[in-house]
């Protein structure tokens, strides 16, 4: 993995790693594996992150056909911070 630093800003590049690293499920795995874990902890782990996976691909294929609504969009963060002035609709 490699982030590259502009202009010296350091504290932006380390922005960057820990939201790839955040992407990349490696802090996750990290705090996992600081204690060892029962094989049958982590066959119910295992298990429930299965069904969770699932879950997110039915939605997701609901979504897709029509059957649940579409999430809600973001706003970028100046209109939702309100930096240049209040986000108007319209």
């Amino acid at each position: 993995m490699r982030v590259d630093v502009r202009n010296n800003d350091v504290d932006q590049a380390l922005r960057a790693l820990k939201r790839k690293l955040q992407r990349e499920g490696l802090l996750r795995e990290l705090k996992r594996r600081r204690a060892y874990e029962k094989p049958s902890e982590r066959r119910i782990r295992e298990r429930d992150d299965a069904i969770r996976r699932a879950h997110k691909l039915a939605r997701k294929r609901a979504q897709r056909e029509g059957l649940l609504p579409a999430p809600k969009k973001r706003l970028p963060p100046a209109a939702r911070h309100g930096r240049n002035g209040p986000a108007r609709s319209g």
